[in-house]
């Protein structure tokens, strides 16, 4: 199959939000009056970013969704996409699988495919996608302020866990094994989120390579340093009952592959807060709060903990 015919069968869809999409030399995409254009973009390669025989549908859906949260963490409205693919081969029933499972992200998220290239190679995926936000609206790492509280979305350390299991350092049972494989494979960006906390949070960033890792993002960003309180991360009851081990420790506070929001704002958003989380179903945990001084202390049970892994590093 040639280049061209592989673009048109899979990679071509109808558009909402788009003048001119694939098929020709450039995309064309009119940002709205008001909106400024959010743009952020990732690259996953097989055998680090996931496993060679990983399924193909997971991979598509993650390999989008690890850019709308992105978007999320921005408070952006996701809009479009580019996917650059490098292939060993032309796997018709892997490109099926891939694609069904991309493509489901993009609608779920309403996002369009715009363009992108393909060409031989070891297996990796670059995505470049962007959204709009209303000027001056952006939630940026670097506005969190002294006395902000400390939150996070959803459950924490579970995708850890579940890869902890496929790499044989731990043996899971049902139903964790499942919910911890789930959420490795098919993270749910948290867009309505992002989207409510304009507004409401001085900053925020998605946790991608761990928690402590990407807190630190924020506090280099605004100059500040935290406390957190380990128990009070919202966690699987796996991960809660074993929270003394400190492999479990790590798997929460640098495991990383969460896809949630790590966000900060002012005391006097406590019960706005409280009250998203019952809107939109979703739990939101209270876990510290920044201080002026420049370290980063985490508590359990009122003791002081030492990380010695702080997160992923492609480089570390």
């Amino acid at each position: 199959m040639s280049e061209f015919n592989l673009i048109a069968k899979y990679f071509t869809r109808n558009t909402k939000h788009t003048d001119l999409s694939v098929g020709d030399d450039a995309a064309l995409i009119r940002v709205a009056q008001g909106q400024q254009l959010a743009i952020s973009a990732d690259m996953l390669v097989a055998g680090t970013h996931f496993f060679h025989d990983a399924p193909a549908y997971n991979i598509g859906w993650k390999s989008l969704a690890v850019n709308v949260s992105d978007m999320a963490a921005m408070g952006a409205l996701p809009k479009w996409a580019t996917l650059a693919i490098a292939l060993p081969e032309v796997n018709e029933t892997w490109l099926a699988e891939f694609c069904k499972g991309f493509f489901a992200c993009a609608q779920a998220f309403d996002i369009d495919l715009i363009g992108g290239d393909t060409t031989k190679g070891p297996l990796t995926l670059s995505i470049q996608i962007m959204g709009e936000v209303p000027t001056g609206k952006a939630i940026q790492r670097s506005g969190a302020q002294i006395g902000d509280d400390i939150w996070v979305s959803g459950l924490i350390g579970s995708a850890a866990l579940g890869l902890s299991h496929l790499q044989g350092k731990i043996a899971l049972t049902e139903p964790t094994l499942s919910y911890c494989i789930n959420a490795l494979n098919a993270p749910t960006p948290r867009v309505a989120l992002g989207l409510a906390l304009r507004g409401v949070a001085n900053s925020c960033i998605d946790i991608s390579d761990g928690l402590t890792a990407d807190l630190s993002h924020i506090l280099k960003a605004s100059n500040l340093g935290a406390k957190l309180t380990l128990e009070n991360i919202n966690c699987d009851d796996y991960l809660r009952t074993h929270l003394n081990d400190s492999n479990i420790q790590q798997c929460i506070l640098a495991g990383g592959d969460d896809y949630e929001l790590l966000f900060t704002a002012p005391k006097l958003q406590r019960d706005c807060i409280h009250q998203l989380s019952s809107q939109l179903q979703l739990p939101l945990s209270l876990i510290g709060e920044t201080t002026p001084q420049l370290d980063l202390i985490i508590t359990h049970c009122q003791k002081i903990l030492n990380i010695t892994k702080k997160g992923f590093d492609h480089f570390g």
